[in-house]
């Protein structure tokens, strides 16, 4: 069955709406998608258009960046991964200390797409109905007859900044499953949208774990990116006490809109991409399963669970991110290399031995990106292989 994403014409809504189906969204307007009709433009145009997109992300990045640097001084490597999550409709776990600004750089990230924000502080005492929402009776006074009517939580819209997501029990961190994977939210048996496009971007903070809620590994395993936010550099630190000190307040333009995103979220799936480029995510991954045999010395005595294939879809779907964020049209292995830490570092699980000798994830990334070797003989043929797009390349 094909999925669409249809606009609901009373509250500007993006629903996907399967062919054939009529749904209802969350404002209770019924939604039809159009059935498939035959193209009517030319042949070529499609590539054309493609090319055009890329072309038009690619500039947008660079908009982008340089709205965002109105306000977050630096973290230029995080706010990179964050887009690439973004555009490959992917979640991030930022992990930081406090005072690092991970709450503003998402609000102006924001901001800067013209997306819907709604931050989440998670607390010990809140519930899932906090938010996914929740039904309420209500009296009709024509008739006085009564009905449920959902009040949408803070779960519906774009954006979704769910701070110290460690701190809340686990059946309210359970609550952004179904959102995260589904994109949706089911109460009193009913299934409602969200708004499309959906980025779930939660923060940890790595230095105060008493009394906290570990997210296990299999909620973990639904965030596409676990970004590190570090300290900044001495001259960044001190451009950012000069400008936050003072009364300028920087105004961020918007740069696109969530139209424009959903469709270039498509764009990125059609990014083509070698089997050789393929097969050199797949070594990332299946070198860290220890119970596989063929594994270096490193893996054996310092990881417990490797990354399973989820891992290697990321790797791919980053890679394919970032290579039209930089005006590619193809990915190749260094575009791997680059998304390696953040979609691997969550998902490795050391152990004690690890732990006694002070040996991270990201150590065990980094040994794996020497040992694993990049092929420049098929990496040279990646740049040959179609500048263009074809749809025998959806990924």
């Amino acid at each position: 069955m094909r999925n669409v994403d249809v606009t609901c014409e009373k509250c500007g809504a993006v629903v996907r709406v399967t062919v054939g189906q009529v749904v209802h969204c969350t404002c209770g307007q019924q939604l039809a998608a159009p059935e498939r009709r035959e193209p009517t433009e030319p042949p070529g145009s499609l590539v054309q258009d493609d090319v055009a997109a890329v072309q038009k992300l690619h500039q947008a990045f660079e908009a982008m960046r340089g709205e965002l640097a109105k306000v977050i001084v630096g973290q230029q490597k995080v706010l990179e991964e964050l887009l690439v999550a973004i555009f490959a409709r992917g979640h991030c776990l930022l992990v930081g200390v406090p005072g690092l600004a991970k709450t503003l750089m998402i609000r102006t990230l924001a901001d800067a797409l013209n997306l819907s924000f709604n931050r989440i502080q998670f607390t010990p005492d809140l519930m899932p109905s906090d938010i996914t929402g929740t039904e309420v009776i209500q009296e009709d006074k024509t008739t006085g007859q009564r009905h449920f009517k959902f009040l949408r939580g803070p779960i519906f819209a774009n954006v979704i900044l769910a701070d110290e997501i460690n701190r809340t029990p686990p059946k309210t961190q359970a609550a952004l499953l179904e959102a995260m994977q589904e994109h949706q939210v089911t109460v009193g048996g009913e299934r409602h949208r969200v708004t499309e496009p959906f980025f779930v971007l939660a923060t940890q903070n790595p230095i105060e774990q008493e009394g906290t809620y570990p997210l296990p590994e299999a909620q973990l395993d639904r965030f596409m990116f676990n970004i590190l936010v570090d300290y900044p550099e001495e001259e960044e630190e001190f451009e950012i006490v000069r400008v936050t000190t003072a009364t300028h307040q920087p105004r961020v333009d918007k740069v696109l809109a969530a139209r424009d995103i959903v469709e270039l979220q498509e764009i990125v799936r059609k990014v083509p991409v070698a089997d050789h480029v393929i097969r050199y995510a797949m070594k990332f991954t299946r070198l860290t399963r220890r119970e596989k045999g063929d594994v270096p010395e490193f893996i054996t005595n310092y990881v417990s669970w490797g990354a399973g294939p989820r891992a290697t879809q990321y790797l791919v779907l980053g890679a394919k991110a970032r290579a039209v964020l930089h005006g590619r049209y193809y990915a190749n292995c260094e575009d791997i290399r680059a998304v390696a830490g953040p979609v691997l570092r969550h998902r490795i699980i050391t152990n004690f031995n690890a732990e006694a000798e002070g040996v991270k994830p990201d150590d065990i990334i980094a040994r794996l990106t020497a040992l694993i070797p990049i092929d420049e003989s098929q990496e040279a043929q990646s740049g040959r292989i179609p500048k263009i797009f074809r749809s025998g390349h959806a990924g």
